[in-house]
């Protein structure tokens, strides 16, 4: 049980320091950041600073205890962007010497993954549809 602990803020710290670091960056509208969203992926400026806003509230709601609905919104919010961003980079062709803008958004969202899988109870939403009694759903006859 401990290592899974571990393992689980490890991905945890990993990706909220990959995405809150990226949101800063756009929100403090760093110019090399502006540049390969504007000039290399053709999204409009203002799109920078919305992403980095909602990137920097994402990595600080998987962090936080409590509040697991809001963790679920968050990891998807972080596994979109990152596939969103793969998916981007792909679609205008960066490619060859570049391809880390392809993979390393691939690998975060994997790690994403990882910790979401990993996240422990009290960070879990629970059962949202309980079964009902006698619906089959809580009986083992027939397997």
């Amino acid at each position: 049980m401990k290592a899974k602990t571990i393992a689980y803020w490890i991905t945890t710290v990993l990706v909220a320091f990959f995405i809150g670091s990226g949101g800063v960056a756009q929100v403090a509208r760093v110019q090399a950041t502006v540049d390969g969203f504007v000039h290399v992926l053709g999204y409009p400026a203002y799109f920078v600073t919305i992403l980095g806003v909602w990137k920097v509230l994402g990595a600080i709601a998987i962090l936080v205890p409590r509040f697991p609905r809001l963790k679920e919104w968050a990891y998807a919010g972080i596994f979109f962007d990152l596939t969103g961003a793969a998916a981007s980079s792909a679609a205008v062709g960066i490619y060859g010497a570049y391809a880390f803008h392809i993979l390393a958004p691939l690998l975060i969202a994997g790690l994403t993954v990882a910790s979401w899988a990993l996240r422990p109870e009290s960070r879990r939403i629970g059962v949202l549809i309980p079964a009902k009694e006698g619906d089959g759903m809580n009986s083992t006859a027939g397997i």
